[in-house]
C-alpha cells in the first residue's frame, strides 16, 4: 500500500481514516507502526486546519446570500429601511437593528445565530 502523503480533501480524509483503523494496533518498530504515526498526524493537522473559525460578520453572510440570491444592494434596502442604511450595513459602519434582523432571517434565510452576534471588539 503507498504511504499517504498529504490530506487535501474530505475523500483523502476518510481514506486516511479507513487506512488507520487497519493499522491501529500495529507492533512497535514495524513499517505499519511509522505509518500509523505518520496518519495521525497528518489527520490532526487536517483536523485543525478546518476547525471552526467562527461566524463570519454580517456584513459578509449579508453579501454571501446576496450573491446566492442573485440579488443586489437595491434589494437590501427596503430590509434595512434604505439604501443609505443598506450601504451603511454593508460596508460595517452601521450594525443591524432587530427589525432589520428579523427581516433578513426570514426573507433571505440568514441564520439568527449570524445577525444576532456581538459586534466585533472595538466597535
Amino acid at each position: 500500500m503507498a504511504l499517504i502523503s498529504s490530506i487535501d480533501s474530505e475523500d483523502d480524509y476518510n481514506h486516511a481514516l479507513a487506512r488507520l483503523g487497519e493499522i491501529l494496533r500495529a507492533d512497535v518498530g514495524t513499517p505499519e507502526r511509522d505509518e500509523r504515526d505518520h496518519l495521525i498526524d497528518l489527520l490532526q493537522a487536517y483536523e485543525e486546519a478546518r476547525e471552526d473559525v467562527g461566524l463570519p460578520s454580517v456584513p459578509a453572510a449579508i453579501e454571501f446570500h446576496m450573491r446566492r440570491l442573485g440579488l443586489t444592494p437595491e434589494d437590501l434596502a427596503p430590509l434595512v429601511g434604505s439604501r443609505k442604511a443598506a450601504t451603511a450595513v454593508l460596508s460595517g459602519q452601521m450594525d443591524i437593528t432587530m427589525p432589520m434582523a428579523r427581516a433578513l432571517h426570514k426573507y433571505w434565510g440568514i441564520p439568527a445565530e449570524i445577525l444576532l452576534q456581538d459586534p466585533p471588539a472595538g466597535q
